[in-house]
């Protein structure tokens, strides 16, 4: 039999090593490796014990065959080749596209990472029939074996038995077992069983009728489906226009055709309400993925989506690597969100991940918002994507009365609360009409930062160029490595004893609202009461169901969520992200504020919005107050056009790292000295990071624009080769592309 041969990436995130190795694989193990597989390999002249992975078999040796060292073991359990296959060849279009090494690419989109075990149940069964073992029973009696005749009878009655029940309920030792079966009465044997998720009821099944629109855009999809047309589409509704229906449509049309589905979701915290909604529709064949899954949890889901089990997975980014055979459709969902982008390299965007995938497999892309990304309706427009709107609500209601209140005014009142006095009117009469209310702020902690109003000192984080937050609790709390100190009332640096807080967290707010609303029931909804994987639905369950009137929370209670009775949503300080140093500032506040007027009046009662700011002349503001998504573009396109960001011109950040400054600094003048071949007007830095200092590392930052990607992809692998070739210590680089 010829040889085989493994190219393997190991399991080092090193440039240097960024390469694969050959290895020999031994007849027994030929079965059960595939592109894709996680492997044990022998490493360096001491043969140490790494792993990687498997990302190609070929029967050609690359060097001499005597040298070639064989494949310890394959440590991946049972996958479908061709998926793995596609997972391998989108990592290298990552690694390429976005910078790092190829195993950093491998170890996003093969997502098991860990060396899990499948779960096993180990159960007993009779091997003899039914008289034969009713006469052993009757000899094990004569005989005095009593714990034998308890087995044996125990078989008899119910057919097989679960083997801990043996030993733990009928307290029979294994000897016994062992016995038994040397004996040939009994046989033992295991069941593989699935590690699944915490359940939804399926409910009743239902199936809506689509609105006319709804139907125009789904009729058009199947047409172009059915003709093999592939091209990404963008479906543009406003909030409550049933985006969902049209996405359970479209699913249902892939899957009849016998292709799976992914649907990207971008927050744990709508995971609950989709999946109860997918459930209603596909039953069983659904199942959903989110951070707070276990790693076997998460092994087990994966392990059902590539045998074919199930047909459409939900989750946030890491879904879109299900290693689905048959993948058909990937929808993502609020495709505006910030979340999509990985925060670790490589620094992907799941929209542009999704795309390649989708070439890969021969599928399609659906993107849906209420407000679509800058970059995606760019694309639209361009012809790109194909555009699909929705611009009326499914309810007679019509969108929410929105009201816009200048807080500055408030303030000359003499109204110093939090509540301005539209919303405080507005929020005692929904309690007295049993009506729901949510408040909503972009900030989590009991407040902003900590400063002396005499010397103007701010609390900061020794370890971090960040200021400290104030928690409940009487901490001061970092929010980036965690670092904690009490909180004193005398200045450190002045001895000052007017220190002030910047009071604009969720605590603060259930606060105010449970001291001026004191017979209402409030639910706070955030990262800190949301810290386990099923806190999230039990919140948003509990008022769903009417068990509070109030729900206070940041931008996870804004995102998708459909409650019939909230019919009031107050935005509390709506400037907080508009003021960013972030060329996407207005985008996101804009974002955010449609988003959060959008969950009011979603069903028979019609709803109202306040929006509190100090900034109401703002066109991001005013846009969202007038829920015109296309007022917003055009000035938003148009301050791009004037600076040249993207989508108009693209950008590439470069990060710098490094203890100590002067190597930082110096390592950021040779990147930005090799793009200034490249684009030499277009070149800031290196300078500063905005987070200069993080857990005791300085950082600088080199940002290089060009209208040309595949420029900047270029500039990338310069800098990436000039770090190969040179030892760079203990400096580390990352890039960013249109950050």
């Amino acid at each position: 039999m010829s040889e085989v041969y493994a190219d393997v990436i190991i399991e080092i995130s090193h440039e240097k090593l960024d390469r694969s190795f050959q290895y020999s694989v031994l007849e027994e193990l030929r079965d059960k490796l595939v592109i894709g597989s996680r492997v044990l390999i022998p490493f360096g002249n001491g043969n140490r014990e790494i792993k990687g992975y498997c990302v190609g078999i070929s029967d050609i040796p690359a060097i001499e065959p005597s040298r070639i060292k064989p494949l310890k073991a394959v440590l991946t359990a049972e996958r479908s080749k061709e998926p793995e296959e596609q997972l391998v060849e989108l990592a290298v279009w990552m690694k390429h596209h976005y910078g790092g090494t190829l195993i950093q690419s491998l170890k996003v989109v093969l997502p098991v990472k860990a060396d899990i075990k499948q779960k096993e149940k180990r159960f007993i069964k009779l091997a003899v029939s039914l008289d034969e073992a009713k006469v052993f029973a009757l000899e094990c009696r004569q005989k005095h074996r009593a714990a034998m005749e308890r087995l044996v009878l125990e078989l008899i009655e119910f057919g097989e038995t679960d083997y801990s029940l043996v030993r733990d309920k009928l307290n029979i030792s294994m000897t016994t077992v062992r016995a038994l079966e040397n004996k040939g009465i009994i046989a033992l044997d295991t069941k593989k069983l699935y590690r699944n998720p915490e359940g939804f009821e399926q409910g009743e099944v239902k199936h809506t009728l689509l609105t006319e629109d709804q139907q125009r855009i789904v009729d058009d999809f199947h047409k172009n489906l059915s003709m093999g047309l592939m091209q990404p589409c963008l479906l543009n509704g406003v909030t409550g226009s049933g985006k969902t229906e049209v996405y359970m449509e479209m699913i249902a049309d892939v899957v009849k055709s016998g292709k799976q589905a992914i649907m990207l979701i971008p927050e744990i915290a709508l995971t609950f309400q989709t999946v109860m909604r997918f459930m209603k529709r596909f039953g069983d064949r659904v199942s959903y993925l989110h951070s707070k899954l276990s790693a076997g949890e998460r092994y087990d889901q994966f392990l059902r989506a590539s045998r074919g089990e199930i047909d459409i997975m939900i989750g946030p980014r890491s879904a879109l690597f299900t290693p689905f055979p048959r993948l058909g459709i990937i929808i993502i969902d609020e495709e505006h969100e910030t979340s999509y982008k990985a925060e670790n390299m490589p620094k992907y965007h799941a929209r542009d991940v999704a795309i390649e995938r989708a070439r890969l497999a021969e599928a399609v892309v659906v993107m849906g918002s209420a407000t679509p990304s800058v970059e995606a309706s760019f694309r639209a427009m361009r012809g790109e994507y194909r555009l699909y709107e929705l611009k009326k609500r499914i309810s007679d209601n019509g969108l929410p009365m929105v009201y816009t209140v200048d807080m500055r005014a408030e303030l000359e009142k003499g109204n110093r609360t939090i509540f301005s006095d539209k919303l405080y009117s507005l929020i005692e009469d929904r309690l007295q009409k049993k009506e729901q209310t949510i408040l909503f702020i972009n900030r989590r902690g009991m407040a902003g930062f900590v400063s002396c109003r005499k010397c103007g000192h701010v609390s900061k984080c020794p370890h971090c160029d960040v200021s400290l937050i104030l928690h409940k609790n009487g901490k001061l709390v970092c929010h980036y490595c965690g670092y904690e100190e009490q909180f004193t009332h005398v200045c450190s640096e002045c001895g000052s004893k007017y220190i002030g807080t910047m009071k604009a967290g969720t605590e603060q707010i259930e606060e105010a609202v449970k001291k001026s609303f004191p017979i209402a029931k409030v639910l706070r909804l955030d990262a800190d009461t949301a810290k386990n994987k099923n806190d999230y639905s039990k919140i948003l369950s509990s008022f769903s169901n009417g068990e509070a009137d109030i729900l206070v929370g940041t931008q996870m209670i804004v995102k998708g969520h459909d409650f019939p009775n909230v019919t009031l949503v107050g935005v509390l300080a709506a400037d907080l992200s508009l003021y960013t140093n972030d060329y996407r500032a207005g985008e996101r506040t804009f974002d955010l504020l449609t988003q959060a007027a959008g969950r009011a009046g979603r069903a028979e009662k019609s709803g109202e919005v306040v929006i509190q700011t100090y900034s109401p002349e703002h066109y991001a503001v005013a846009a969202s107050a007038a829920q015109d998504y296309n007022k917003f573009y055009d000035e938003e396109i148009g301050f791009r056009k004037l600076c040249g960001y993207p989508p108009i011109e693209h950008m590439l950040k470069i990060l710098i790292e490094d203890k100590n400054p002067d190597s930082a600094m110096k390592m950021g003048q040779i990147l930005a000295g090799l793009g200034q071949k490249s684009s030499p007007e277009k070149i800031i830095g290196p300078a500063p990071d905005t987070l200069s200092k993080l857990k005791d590392v300085f950082r600088f930052t080199v940002y290089i624009k060009d209208s040309n990607y595949e420029k900047l992809v270029g500039i990338k692998d310069d800098c990436e080769q000039w770090r190969q070739s040179h030892p760079v210590g203990r400096t580390s680089v990352q890039f960013d592309f249109d950050p």
